[in-house]
Order: C-alpha cells, then structure tokens, then sequence
C-alpha cells in the first residue's frame, strides 16, 4: 500500500469531516474494510458529490471506461483501493487490468487515474448494475 497515493486520493475526493479517520482505517491491516465499507452504500455522504459524475449507461464494459478515463487525462497505470483484495493497495499497469477487476465486482472500487483529479469509483452494487462514476475534479 502507498500510503501517500491514498492521502491524496482521500484529501481529494473524501469529505472533509471523514478524511482522518478513512486514512487512518486504510493504514490498518485490521480497520481496512471499514474504510471501504463506508463505500457501499453510503458513498454520497462518504465522497464529495460536487465530484461524483454518473458513467451513462450502459457503463458495463471496462474497455469503453478506459477509453472514457483516457478521454479525460488519464494515462495507462493506476492506483487502486478496492475490496478485491487482489488489486487493493496496488499500482497497476496497464489500467483495463484493474477495470476488468473492479468492473461488476458488486464491491467497492477506486481507481485512481490522477491521484488529484481524476478516478473510477464503482460503489457495492444494491440492484443492478452497480453504481458507476467518474470522480473528477476540475482544473
């Protein structure tokens, strides 16, 4: 895990009132999920909205969010915090390799594209499909 990629991520896109507390879960072997269950299903009061943007449907294919992703700046690696533990906590190239994981998963993901400004988030899926975004801030 990069614990300074997930500062930024969550001082970028978390709420303000929850961010020391989500950073201080993610450092924790022990209190990790519960800083990824806060994304389930009470994402809209977990993340700041302003930067949440729905992913029209359909929004199922990991290819066409890559390409969606790359039309706003992202490049071709990736950070990732998710509930899949086999891509949480890691950087990733190339980028389809994460959204082919996280995509559908029905769990929380966060791909971070630029950690700043730009990021995937699929939320734990309630009814299908899961909720899908782009978590982007302007520039």
């Amino acid at each position: 895990m990069d614990k300074e990629k997930e500062k930024i991520i969550v001082k970028s896109f978390f709420t303000k009132r929850l961010q020391d507390r989500v950073l201080f879960e993610l450092s924790s072997t022990k209190k990790r999920k519960d800083a990824l269950d806060r994304l389930c299903h009470s994402y809209r009061t977990t993340l700041r909205e302003k930067y949440l943007f729905d992913i029209p449907k359909p929004n199922s294919d990991p290819e066409e969010i890559a390409m969606l992703l790359k039309q706003n700046g992202a490049g071709d690696s990736c950070y990732v915090i998710s509930w899949d533990e086999g891509i949480d906590g890691k950087e990733l190239p190339p980028l389809l390799v994460a959204l082919e994981n996280a995509v559908g998963m029905g769990m929380p993901s966060i791909i971070s594209c630029i950690p700043d400004k730009l990021a995937y988030f699929e939320a734990e899926q309630e009814v299908l499909p899961s909720p899908r975004f782009l978590l982007k801030r302007q520039q």
